[in-house]
């Protein structure tokens, strides 16, 4: 049997990790500056990350959610703390695109509405429902074909008010910064009219958080630096840091009922330990304080840079706009200075994603990596 050849793949194996850095089966050593799509929050291998999940695969790896599972709560408690959604109610699942799917049906659940406004350059998953709110042909097909997508630009007040005002839409979902998309971010005026907007027409507001969430922009949600909350928040990626979940958060005005959600392994015990240990780690180590410290180094540095046509970002979530390609920038980067980067659904763009605590001297190397590269 063969693997379902889906993915490009570089030929690299990395086969150990620590902090923000990787070692492949050849024993050379790379710079992690993408962290695995943004997954890497606190770092690889993190001590204590590591001691959490054994110790909880000590005691208890898995039960279904037919019983009181009290590592949930104690889940739900730290994250409301530090998010500041403490009012909120929480869902667990496995993954992002899972956490999207339920948001927008629960979303229509509450006010029994079916129609969703979306965003050009939206990414929101691969499954059913989320793969049709995302922004992409090549990954949709006819069995994904719906007719109730509404998809405008961004930022576009008059166009969503609009839609709104015939109180026909059930959601409005839009990311805290694109990130696929290529490290876009909505007006802090939008979020806050759009925040308004959906309570007086009674739309459920959904921020996708998935990739800029869990301190990536510096706040703990990008939304944040907006000042709003939404009504369901959806979160993956940098929250378990490798261990597959995900979740969202839900307004206490939209009504919980026996089996509306479920999930077999959501919110399994590895799982929020796994989550746990990345709040605890945040937390303890600052890394919302420095996410922001080393972006706004990293994005001083990128300003000077001449051959940049754009720099996009906040935090440790970055995009750098030229008038090329960057296939063969990242090329240069991977092979000749050790370095893994992203890219984007913009081919001009490349996206950096690296681990919460990358340090001074981490950012520095990627500089001047780059800085020779562009020279």
């Amino acid at each position: 049997m063969k693997l379902f050849d889906v993915y490009p793949r570089f030929p690299i194996e990395a086969v150990k990790g620590e902090g923000a850095h990787v070692w492949d089966s050849e024993g050379n050593e790379y710079l992690d500056f993408y962290g695995g799509h943004a997954v890497i929050s606190i770092g690889h291998s993190h001590p204590h990350f590591v001691k959490r999940i054994e110790d909880q695969l000590g005691k208890m790896a898995f039960y279904s959610n037919s019983i009181q599972i009290s590592i949930q709560e104690q889940l739900a408690s730290k994250l409301g703390e530090m998010s500041g959604y403490d009012e909120w109610q929480l869902f667990l699942c496995n993954s992002g695109a899972e956490a999207n799917e339920n948001a927008l049906k629960l979303a229509s659940a509450h006010n029994g509405r079916k129609e969703i406004i979306a965003f050009h350059g939206g990414f929101h998953g691969r499954t059913s429902l989320a793969v049709a709110v995302t922004d992409n042909p090549k990954i949709v097909y006819p069995v994904n074909e719906v007719d109730f997508i509404h998809r405008l630009n961004f930022n576009d007040y008059d166009a969503v008010k609009n839609l709104l005002e015939t109180k026909k839409i059930s959601s409005v979902i839009i990311e805290g910064i694109q990130g696929i998309g290529g490290i876009y971010s909505p007006d802090a005026d939008f979020l806050i009219a759009l925040r308004e907007l959906c309570s007086e027409t009674g739309t459920v507001l959904i921020l996708d958080e998935i990739q800029s969430g869990f301190g990536r922009s510096g706040s703990f949600f990008a939304h944040q630096w907006a000042g709003i909350k939404a009504d369901i928040v959806s979160m993956a990626k940098g929250m378990g840091n490798g261990f597959p979940v995900g979740g969202i958060l839900i307004s206490l005005e939209i009504e919980a009922k026996y089996g509306m959600l479920g999930s077999t392994f959501g919110g399994n015990h590895l799982a929020c330990a796994a989550t746990l240990a990345v709040l605890e780690v945040i937390e303890q180590e600052n890394l919302m304080g420095n996410a922001l410290e080393i972006g706004d180094y990293l994005l001083a540095h990128f300003d000077r840079m001449d051959k940049i046509k754009d720099v996009r970002g906040v935090g440790l979530m970055i995009g750098l706009e030229f008038d090329e390609p960057i296939k063969s920038l990242r090329e240069k980067l991977l092979y000749d200075h050790k370095i893994f980067t992203g890219s984007s659904s913009n081919p001009n763009v490349l996206r950096l994603l690296p681990p919460l605590g990358i340090s001074e001297v981490e950012a520095d190397k990627f500089v001047a990596a780059l800085d020779k590269e562009l020279r």
